[in-house]
C-alpha cells in the first residue's frame, strides 16, 4: 500500500523559510505521474499549492509563485516543497498527494506550518 509521510513543518517568523518533505514508497514517482502539495487553513477548503509531473512539468498557485519551489529526489523517494519569504497567510496544514489516472488519489497525514507576523 502506498504511503506518504510529510515532515518539516513548524513555526517560523514571517519572511523565513521552511522545507517540507514527503517521503514515499519506492518507485512511486513512476507509478503516480502527478505529485502535489496542497494546504488547508482552518475553516477553509483544501487548495492546490504546487504540482510536479513525472516529466518535470510544474504548476504553482498564484499566491505562492516566486516563493515556493516543488522538487523531488528520485533516489530518496522524496518530494519537497521549499517555502521562502513566508507570510502569515501561508499558515495551514500542508498535505502531499499522489495521483494517477483511473485510481483513487493517495494523501499524506499532513504537517502543520505556522507563520507568525
Amino acid at each position: 500500500q502506498v504511503q506518504l509521510v510529510e515532515s518539516g513543518g513548524g513555526l517560523v517568523q514571517a519572511g523565513g523559510s521552511l522545507r517540507l518533505s514527503c517521503t514515499t514508497s519506492p518507485n512511486i514517482f513512476n507509478v503516480y505521474p502527478m505529485m502535489s502539495w496542497y494546504r488547508q487553513a482552518g475553516g477553509e477548503r483544501r487548495e492546490l499549492v504546487a504540482s510536479l509531473t513525472t516529466n518535470g512539468r510544474t504548476n504553482y498557485a498564484d499566491t505562492v509563485k516566486g516563493r515556493f519551489t516543488i522538487s523531488r529526489d528520485n533516489a530518496k523517494n522524496t518530494l519537497f516543497l521549499q517555502m521562502d519569504s513566508l507570510k502569515p497567510e501561508d499558515t495551514a496544514v500542508y498535505y502531499c498527494k499522489a495521483e494517477r489516472p483511473f485510481d483513487r488519489a493517495v494523501w499524506g497525514q499532513g504537517t502543520q506550518v505556522t507563520v507568525s507576523s
